[in-house]
């Protein structure tokens, strides 16, 4: 039975806002009764057109509702109804076109405007039947939100005995009949909606006028009031593959779905500017929207304005267009065009040039000669696209396939319409995918070196250095006219909008309200749709950091070319270095008009773009008279046939369930269902959480009345879902987040506001570096840094990075370098034992490029070197800074007469031999990356003080050479051999993240997917609910930092191939698909925080999860659903495993052995055998093999040991050396690794302990972090990887014996 709800619940929109019908006044009926006697209707006639009827869902009476007893009225958005004017009293006032009080019109609806936009042209009378034809409109409201008209005019003849007017018959003609025959008045229907459904709203008004013309006149406002009924009744489809369609008689109409929830709906013709202009001109037009200019279209078609104009802008998504948008213009509208600002109009052609007269610098587009011309006397200064992109675009388009006839020449004539027009369908459905494919590697190509200058966290972009990369003839394309700053355009459409996604999950993608900053957003997303072309070497460079300066491989062919003379400067400063082996990428190109094609792809091949399968659900028919009876049969036969499609559903379908559970929960809500519509939603919001209509739910919960909150509160689903979305606390307002240009200080700053500036200019990211660079400008001054001192480095750091940049290496030298090594610093000319030239570093060694003819004279590796002094020597009377190397393989030492430069040298060539050392005792190449940012701040800090004190301040970024000096020992020989890598998942982040969980998912899952796809990962859990995952083929990063919820993760597992899941703190269990690496999927049944998760394979496969207040629940991999749940007494479950059918729990206090349905087998409690202690269980494994169970105690030094047989029986004690706490412990083989932290060397360190499970020994002991070991995991029993706490962050990669 249906529940009551208040008056104010205002229910999800369906396709329909409101139709009207529009015609003659009766002004203009006289006035034409009076032409007509005098002159006949020769010559056209003008009437003054107005809105005679306006049709506003519901369309169920009051009385009908109360009647049936069907409480479905009281569901209802504001009451409105239909309203015809004079209908009732023909006598009374006319109308003047403002409704009646109890009519509600939709907002963005001007109905005074509207008769004018109906009829654009104006309204005339014809003496002969005119075509029916169709125009559309876009209404925008004050607000700026948009809504979408469909208008059909038609003709229907003026009767000697009868005339249609306003919706009824006057059978008292108020004038003279004599000399009306052949006079045909103009009427039209005009359907408005909240979605562009373009073509499915043509269709629908096409198959209305096929009835309007054969009913009687006073019958037309009971059709088109039917006709709006059945529209208002259909419910909007969801973003994703599933297309409504609805059988209007005898058209099958298609309402289409947006692909996801960021992109817009797509239901016109995508390639009908492509038919209208030539390629060139698209740019040009495009370039004109990109550059925000005044833009008119122009059209003998009132039809072609907006279509054009909306192709136009979806070929901009993810942009979007910010400023007035007005498609069709009419007569009286033309003084539109004078506005100052940023627009995109539409006129008729017959006003182009009284438009190009009346206005100045605008830009006009005759879509029906494909020209673009501007409307003063001088041009207006538009910019041309990069002619890279313009070139690979030009060429796409023309390789592309826009004539449906072409595709037809080989098939027969169909004989069924609705055939027919499916396969039109297709057609344009594939060729609209591929045109915005073009489009959107357009915008890739224009925009994808954005974000190399964009300070995500700051949301600040440097266009100065940005303008320094892009050649040219470019450079005009990325500045606003007239500004300074460049590319002010950019920051706007930027700072906007908000694209698809870039591997951010929940909190991160457009969830509850929560959304990443869009302009950040944009560029990964685009990143994201080619990453079959740049993922792989974007993620290999990002691993540690960007590139500041070119390898040695990518500078060769830029100095044999004379295109090169504007060189590429980087902003982002921290060198990228990888020491392990890595697939080598391709060069990427520095020409800045010249590229390989397999940098962009195939410029004259269109990349083969197949669209995602899609799915269609077929609306029930809608049975009239249209009474509360049969609108709730209607509602029923969609409940009955939306669940019968759930039913035959395959179990891996989730995206088409999801879209099931909104339709029905829609369904259910326009019923007075609530309940049953809440329990849909809370499907939805495990199924797929990015269609989930939060703010919909909120409104439904809102409404229930006492009896129904209560009810909703005892199922546990439904008090789970408003907690969830009702009642915790909305988010707090986000400050401005537009993306600002870099500018220097102008204010005095302390160590807080400069680590803030020096991370805005893209110098250095990581804070503890930056408050190293902050002692050293400091040094014998007050703490604080006065703006001239930061403009003096950030110069004194971009002139060091230019002149690295033009650093000209001759083949000869290029040939004994590797092809990743990076020239970092040149010495000015000096004398040196070995000849005169220029010393140059790299991050592995140094050489001398002799001067004459330049040749390569190695110094020494730093791995080689043996020893640095600075020193002088004797000449005549002076004693001369003089820098000596020794180095190990040779006897020889290296000597130069570097002078005022030698102290520098000292401190630059000590910290990188510290920084390799370090790098290859810990097996972490990031220690050489950090060296080389320390070296490189080193001499902007001496380049800015220039003082005698300069030296002694670079000193304050000497900080692995110190660190050397203070940790003289040898790294134990143990450790040493049994680590293989370490990789840091916090790379680019300010400050390193604490490693919470590790997850090793094997390779090859699905034979479908790319390749990258498929390999082995590595899930890493930080703090706050962001994961990184490593491609462990390589150990190099396949998604950066992405989120998943806010709080921290306490366990992850992989449920199937397809899936991870992630138990969090915040009580929700996230479900990761491993493809996307995206999160549409949570599962909130669980109150507390989620601490242990336990895949049982099988058919069907289980899940087994845990939280801290003692709750198990199994769940249905394949349905999500819950099968089973029981509850632990005393609570602090802190981890669950699955052996031999039964669950083995920790809780703290005991271990628990308990059957799948929660009865207790076993129980071993701690108070038991540790009377003496307040220790609790941390941790367990069991060794069926040996029969034992190894335990982990809180607050213990000691591994306890049971036998399974009995366990009332002491445990085995495994004593650990020099552990202060245990954290994690983890079976490998016949080993037992344990984590936690010891001392070292008497001091405090992350370690392993690696104990033979049969001899029960440790075999060895790993100092493994600098914090303590967090989490251990297993990668095929071949390798053990150990995460660290946040002092360090990273990750330890063992070799298993």
């Amino acid at each position: 039975m249906a529940e009551a709800a208040p008056q104010h619940l205002a229910l999800p929109s369906g396709l329909l806002e409101l139709c009207a019908l529009l015609g003659p006044s009766r002004d203009s009926l006289r006035g034409l009764e009076q032409v007509s006697l005098k002159q006949g209707v020769s010559s056209p006639s003008s009437l003054d057109p107005e809105v005679l009827s306006v049709f506003v869902p519901p369309f169920v009476s009051k009385e009908d509702s109360q009647t049936a007893g069907a409480p479905s009225a009281t569901l209802s958005k504001t009451r409105r109804r239909s309203f015809r004017k004079k209908r009732d009293k023909p006598k009374t006032e006319p109308w003047k076109g403002l409704p009646p009080e109890d009519i509600s019109v939709p907002n963005g609806v001007d109905l005074l405007a509207l008769p004018q936009l109906c009829f654009p042209g104006g309204m005339y009378v014809a003496s002969e039947p005119k075509e029916d034809c169709v125009h559309f409109l876009v209404l925008t409201d004050v607000c700026g939100n948009r809504t979408y008209a469909v208008v059909a005019q038609y003709y229907r003849p003026l009767q000697d005995e009868s005339c249609f007017y306003n919706g009824k018959a006057h059978w008292e003609p108020s004038w003279p009949t004599a000399g009306m025959a052949g006079c045909f008045v103009p009427f039209a229907v005009c359907v408005v909606s909240k979605l562009p459904y373009y073509n499915a709203l043509k269709d629908c008004l096409s198959c209305l006028l096929t009835h309007l013309k054969l009913c009687k006149d006073f019958e037309v406002d009971n059709h088109i009031k039917d006709f709006a009924a059945k529209l208002s009744l259909i419910p909007s489809p969801p973003p994703g593959p599933l297309h409504l369609i609805f059988n209007m008689k005898p058209l099958q109409i298609v309402f289409p779905s947006r692909a996801d929830p960021e992109s817009p709906v797509i239901d016109l013709d995508l390639h009908l500017p492509l038919l209208c202009f030539r390629p060139e001109k698209v740019l040009q037009i495009l370039t004109c929207l990109l550059t925000e200019q005044r833009v008119v279209f122009f059209s003998s078609s009132w039809a072609l304005l907006p279509l054009v104009a909306e192709c136009f802008l979806a070929y901009l998504h993810p942009l979007q267009w910010q400023h007035t948008f007005v498609p069709v213009l009419s007569r009286q509208m033309l003084d539109f065009v004078m506005a100052p600002t940023s627009f995109l109009m539409g006129c008729h052609l017959d006003y182009f040039e009284e438009v190009s007269k009346e206005a100045d610098g605008l830009i006009l587009i005759n879509i029906d000669n494909g020209s673009v011309t501007c409307s003063s006397d001088e041009d207006v200064d538009v910019p041309d696209i990069p002619l890279l992109a313009a070139q690979t675009f030009t060429q796409r388009v023309q390789s592309l396939q826009l004539h449906h006839e072409l595709d037809l020449a080989h098939q027969g004539a169909s004989t069924d319409l609705n055939g027919e027009r499916a396969r039109r369908r297709a057609w344009q459905r594939r060729l609209n995918c591929q045109v915005q494919q073009v489009a959107l590697q357009l915008l890739f190509s224009v925009f994808r070196e954005v974000k190399n200058h964009l300070n995500y966290e700051h949301r600040v972009f440097n266009s100065e250095e940005f303008l320094k990369t892009r050649a040219p003839g470019d450079q005009q394309f990325y500045r606003q006219p007239g500004s300074a700053e460049g590319w002010t355009p950019l920051h706007r459409w930027t700072s906007t909008h908000s694209p698809k996604r870039t591997g951010a999950v929940s909190s991160a993608r457009p969830t509850l309200g929560t959304r990443r900053s869009s302009s950040v957003n944009l560029f990964g997303w685009m990143n994201d749709t080619f990453d079959q072309k740049t993922s792989h070497s974007e993620t290999l460079n990002g691993t540690l950091a960007s590139p500041r300066r070119p390898t040695i491989e990518k500078m060769a062919p830029w100095k044999s070319s004379l295109l090169h003379v504007t060189h590429r400067r980087m902003v982002v400063s921290m060198p990228n270095l990888q020491d392990i082996a890595v697939p080598e990428l391709p060069a990427r190109n520095s020409s800045l008009r010249k590229v390989d094609a397999a940098d962009y792809g195939s410029g004259s091949i269109v990349v083969s773009v197949t669209p995602k399968p899609t799915y269609t659900f077929k609306i029930p028919e809608i049975h009239f008279p249209l009474v509360s009876q049969c609108v709730q049969a209607y509602y029923s036969d969609c409940v009955a046939l939306l669940s019968k499609a759930m039913s035959l559903l395959a179990p891996d379908n989730s995206a088409l369930l999801a879209r099931y559970f909104y339709l029905r929960g829609a369904v259910h809500l326009m019923h007075g269902q609530l309940l049953d519509a809440l329990l849909d939603f809370q499907s939805l919001y495990k199924t797929d959480i990015r269609i989930f209509p939060a703010d919909l739910v909120r409104r439904t919960v809102a409404s229930l009345s006492g009896p129904q909150r209560a009810q909703a509160e005892r199922v546990p689903e439904l008090r789970r879902l408003i907690s969830e979305v009702v009642d915790k606390p909305g988010e707090a307002p986000k400050p401005d987040d537009r993306v600002k240009n870099f500018e220097l200080p102008k204010k005095h700053m302390q160590l807080d506001d400069f680590v803030k500036r020096v991370q805005e200019s893209g110098i250095v990211k990581d804070t503890n570096i930056i408050h190293r660079l902050f002692e050293a400008l400091t040094v014998g001054h007050q703490k604080q840094i006065d703006p001239e001192t930061f403009k003096d480095f950030y110069n004194c750091w971009k002139e060091a990075e230019a002149e690295a940049q033009e650093v000209s290496l001759p083949l000869s030298v290029v040939e004994h370098l590797d092809k990743n090594e990076y020239v970092y610093k040149l010495s000015s000319s000096v004398k040196t034992n070995r000849g005169v030239g220029k010393i140059a570093m790299t991050q592995k060694r140094l050489f001398l490029l002799t001067e004459g003819r330049p040749g390569y004279v190695e110094i020494s590796t730093f791995r080689n070197i043996e020893e640095v002094r600075s020193t002088t020597v004797a000449f005549l009377l002076l004693r001369i800074p003089t820098l000596r190397i020794k180095m190990a393989a040779k006897k020889e030492v290296f000597e130069a007469n570097l002078k005022t430069e030698c102290d520098l040298w000292y401190l630059m060539v000590k910290e990188m031999w510290a920084g390799k050392k370090l790098a290859e005792d810990h097996k972490d190449p990031q220690y050489i990356q950090q060296a080389l940012t320390h070296v490189l701040l080193m001499d902007a800090v001496v380049g800015t003080l220039q003082s005698p004190g300069a030296i002694y301040a670079a000193s304050k970024l000497s900080y692995f050479d110190k660190m050397k000096n203070e940790m003289p020992t040898a790294f134990p020989k143990t450790t040493s051999e049994t680590l293989k890598h370490k990789i840091n998942p916090s790379a680019g982040e300010t400050l390193p993240h604490a490693v919470d969980v590790l997850l090793y998912t094997p390779g090859h899952l699905d034979p479908a997917e790319k390749v990258a796809d498929a390999h082995p990962k590595l899930w890493c859990a930080l703090n706050e609910g962001k994961v990184t995952v490593f491609d462990a083929s390589s150990w190099t990063i396949h998604q950066h930092c992405f989120k998943v919820g806010t709080s921290k993760l306490n366990c992850m597992a992989m449920a199937e191939q397809s899936q991870v899941w992630a138990g969090s703190e915040d009580s929700v269990i996230y479900i990761l698909n491993v493809h996307s690496m995206s999160c549409n999927k949570q599962l909130t049944d669980h109150r507390s925080g989620v601490t242990g998760l336990a895949v049982q394979h099988g058919t069907p496969s289980k899940v087994y999860s845990c939280s801290a207040d003692g709750t198990v629940l199994a769940w249905n991999v394949s349905s999500l659903r819950v099968t089973s749940r029981f509850q632990l007494p005393g609570g602090r479950l802190s981890s669950i495993s699955l052996h031999d059918g039964h669950l083995w729990c920790c809780t703290g206090n005991s271990i628990v052995v308990v059957t799948s349905s929660g009865l207790l087998c076993q129980e071993l409690k701690i108070s038991e055998n540790f009377k003496e202690t307040s220790a609790s269980f941390l941790s367990f494994q069991l060794l069926p093999e040996q029969e034992q169970l190894w335990t982990a105690c809180a607050g213990l030094d000691s591994i306890y040991v049971w036998s399974l047989k009995d366990l009332t029986q002491r445990p085995q004690r495994v004593h650990l050396q020099d552990c202060s706490e245990v954290s994690c412990m983890i079976r490998v083989k016949k080993q037992i690794w344990v984590g936690g932290t010891g001392l070292s060397q008497g001091k405090s360190k992350g370690k392993i302990y690696v104990i033979d499970a049969e001899k029960k020994t440790v075999e060895k002991e790993l100092v493994a972090h600098m914090d303590t070991v967090k989490t251990l995991c297993s990668a095929e029993d071949r390798y053990v990887l150990s995460g660290s706490g946040r002092g360090e962050g990273k990750i330890a990669i063992w070799k298993v014996e």
